[in-house]
């Protein structure tokens, strides 16, 4: 038995923290990076979510001509949209939580979403560069110096 006097629970939790923080040398700039990537994740799949609610309800959304369009419906281009939306979101939110699984499907999706903005490239140019920029650098936050990452509190 210890000769110190018990801590409240906060306080308990509070040191045990602080001798993790300690173990893993605290947070550095890649794990900052990560949390980057996986906001922008969020913001991604809100971006897509938006853009597929707006097919489901105004059929002139998306400018392209019948020979441009790949979808015959845009209900079901709306509906493939927002599930997309909410498979980045989800993922993005795994990743903000440091899950390691978020981190080989984010990279998954992340590069099957710069292939799915190449189809807007038509109707939609400076969107879809912006969108596969945004793409580049969650990648980018995803993949360099991951160990460096995971040892600053991931």
């Amino acid at each position: 038995m210890s000769m110190r006097e018990p801590l409240a629970p906060s306080d308990e939790a509070r040191a045990a923290h602080m001798a993790h923080l300690e173990r893993t040398g605290g947070a550095t700039a890649w794990s900052g990076w990560v949390t980057f990537g996986a906001l922008m994740l969020v913001l991604l799949g809100a971006m897509h979510g938006f853009q597929g609610f707006l097919a489901l309800f105004d059929d002139g959304y998306f400018v392209a001509g019948q020979d441009q369009l790949v979808l015959v419906s845009y209900e079901a281009w709306g509906a493939v949209l927002l599930l997309w939306g909410a498979a980045l979101m989800i993922v993005g939110a795994g990743l903000n939580a440091r899950r390691t699984w978020a981190r080989w499907v984010a990279i998954l999706v992340v590069m099957l979403d710069v292939i799915l903005q190449i189809g807007f490239m038509p109707s939609f140019p400076l969107l879809a560069v912006a969108l596969i920029a945004i793409d580049v650098v969650v990648l980018f936050a995803l993949t360099a110096r991951w160990d460096e990452a995971q040892a600053g509190g991931i």
